[in-house]
Parts: C-alpha cells; structure tokens; sequence
C-alpha cells in the first residue's frame, strides 16, 4: 500500500476536492474538484544522487544532519527540482551534500520504492578532489572502502542496494545499469 498525504483542496480554487473516477474515463480514483472539475494527478517524486568514487573505487558519504534518519550515512541525495534534468540535480545534491567536486558519469542505478511513491536515480561520478566542504544537511563527508562502510548505519535501502551493486560490478570488472524495485 502506498503512502500518501491527501489532496484536501483544489490548487486552481481552493474548493474542497473528492476523490472519484473523473469523467475523462480514467480509470484511477483521484483528487477533483467539484467546482471547476480540475483533476489533480499525484505522481511520484524522483530522488536523485551519485555514487561517487576515488579512482581506487572508495565510495563518499554523507552523515545525515537532517530527518529522516538523522546521523546515519548515504549517498549524496534529495529531491529533483523543477527545471533541472535528473544528471543536474544529482551534481546539484552532490555539491549541496558534499561540496565535492566532480566529474558526472552516466545513470548508475534506478530504483522504484513504491510504499513512498518515489523513484530514486544514482549517477556514477568520479571525485576530482578528496577535499569536501559539506553543507548544512551533512554532518560529516567521508570516503570509504567497500570493509569501511558503515553498512548497519546506512540511511535507506536505496544506497544499501545502490553501493552493493557498485561494489560487485567494481569486483567484476564492469559497472552497469542496475533496476530495483523495492517493496
């Protein structure tokens, strides 16, 4: 089952909406408005990072100064803005995060976690620097090696399975492009 907080009012006139099948011959019940027949559609929020490395293949992380999961570690992260592609908000977090400084690769892992409604996106990217200025969401920026994570005190599933991918492909030989979905 999927978690979201309802639609209580119309955004176009803040008329009071209901939840019914509209009359487009949609199929999904969703928030309209009984005044000016506005649909308003709930979609989901994309998550957008990067798994970004040294060279020897050790991983950055961030200490989380912020709820969710205050003071646990994950892979620079937020929300996508609007006006942004996903690779531009990735570099964006990551230097809002971290303040690392990069060199972006191509999309790494993408992950659906549907109870949440939202997607997750991670980029490879490569640090140019192991110097970090991390900003107010992050308590700490830190590299590690694959038997220096802090896997116990990770944030979310997503960069658990997100850094577990990039370890057995660094292992294998070659990164790839990984699909999860997680329930």
């Amino acid at each position: 089952m999927t978690f979201r907080s309802p639609i209580k009012y119309c955004r176009a006139c803040g008329t009071a909406v209901v939840y019914r099948l509209p009359d487009d011959g949609d199929t999904k019940q969703r928030a309209v408005c009984p005044a000016c027949n506005t649909v308003h559609y709930e979609n989901p929020l994309n998550v957008v990072g990067t798994v970004p490395a040294m060279p020897d293949g050790r991983i950055l992380l961030c200490k989380r100064n912020i709820e969710p999961r205050w003071g646990k570690w994950t892979l620079p992260a937020g929300f996508m803005e609007l006006d942004e592609t996903t690779a531009q908000g990735a570099a964006r977090e990551t230097d809002e995060e971290a303040g690392a400084q990069i060199e972006m690769g191509p999309l790494f892992s993408l992950l659906n976690v549907r109870r949440v409604g939202q997607v997750h996106l991670f980029y490879r990217a490569t640090l140019l620097s192991d110097q970090f200025n991390p900003g107010f969401e992050t308590i700490e920026a830190k590299l590690f090696a694959e038997d220096e994570v802090p896997w116990d005190e990770l944030a979310f599933r997503t960069v658990k399975e997100t850094l577990q991918c990039y370890f057995a492909d660094r292992k294998a030989g070659a990164l790839g492009m990984h699909f999860i979905d997680i329930e």
